[in-house]
């Protein structure tokens, strides 16, 4: 359990939806079910490797945040190299698989959003400067445009609307974190926008974001990249979204908004990534 939990199934599992996504947003393109298995397995362990590379890294904070202070390099339960290793090897394998069963293209750009939440994100910027956000956000929009292409082996507007729409709602999701576990961050003297400026400042910009996530994911039926339920299922949810987050927007318990619109954030991405599969199968 110690060497699963360490690659964080959680995100893992979040992201493969996100590349369910961008898979399906590829209709028509015939779905490849040996395709679609092999670049859910390469990416799965891909993602995996980054996490634990995330966890080495940040084995030294984490132990100061309620949130992670249990997790397994925080406890010294593996050593740092030993999860260096497993790193390495989880890594290798998944781009492997993605080269031999998919396309130089997604190898390419899983390597790009690897390097961008391993090396960019975690070591280099989380605890310098606020563009942490903004930048791991780049890199986890990575996971639906590497389906999109394992389908299609071309970076076109369908690969461009893939990464908008998971960019534009990462923002607003990553935020709600920060307000609700903004005690976490503070005591790890991490650079995020609620302690930078304003948990007031957050929240609009929250908002702002959510109204573009919201406009973006109308674009892959207006582009013909999927079907008018699609449309609705989005304009339906983004409209929800937002109309939470002006609900109890002047509250005392800002923590509680926040872990609302936290949660509410996950519930829209994968009824709009689910729609995609469902119209493409159907």
């Amino acid at each position: 359990m110690k060497f699963i939990s360490v690659t964080k199934p959680g995100i893992i599992f979040g992201n493969l939806i996100a590349v369910l996504g961008g898979y399906f947003l590829a209709s028509p393109h015939p779905v490849q079910l040996p395709t679609l298995f092999f670049t859910l397995l390469g990416i799965s362990l891909v993602i995996a490797s980054g996490c634990v590379f995330n966890n080495i890294i940040d084995r030294d904070i984490d132990r100061l945040m309620e949130r992670t202070k249990n997790r397994v390099l925080a406890k010294d339960e593996i050593s740092p190299v030993v999860a260096f290793i497993y790193a390495v090897v989880l890594g290798v394998i998944g781009f492997l698989v993605l080269y031999f069963y998919t396309n130089i293209l997604t190898v390419i750009i899983t390597a790009v959003g690897y390097i961008g939440y391993a090396v960019i994100y975690s070591l280099l910027l989380k605890r310098r400067s606020i563009l942490s956000t903004p930048i791991g956000a780049i890199a986890g929009a990575v996971p639906p445009v590497a389906g999109y292409c394992a389908i299609t082996n071309q970076f076109d507007l369908g690969a461009i609307l893939a990464f908008l729409i998971l960019f534009f709602w990462q923002m607003p999701h990553f935020y709600a974190i920060a307000i609700y576990r903004i005690n976490d961050f503070k005591a790890a003297k991490l650079p995020v926008l609620p302690l930078r400026k304003s948990i007031r400042y957050t929240q609009i910009s929250m908002m702002t974001y959510i109204v573009l996530f919201t406009l973006i994911t109308l674009l892959p039926t207006l582009f013909h990249y999927a079907d008018d339920f699609y449309f609705v299922v989005a304009l339906c949810f983004g409209m929800m979204w937002f109309l939470l987050g002006i609900k109890d927007f002047n509250g005392q318990d800002k923590k509680h908004w926040a872990r609302k619109m936290f949660l509410f954030s996950i519930i829209n991405l994968t009824v709009l990534c689910l729609t995609l599969v469902m119209g493409s199968l159907y």
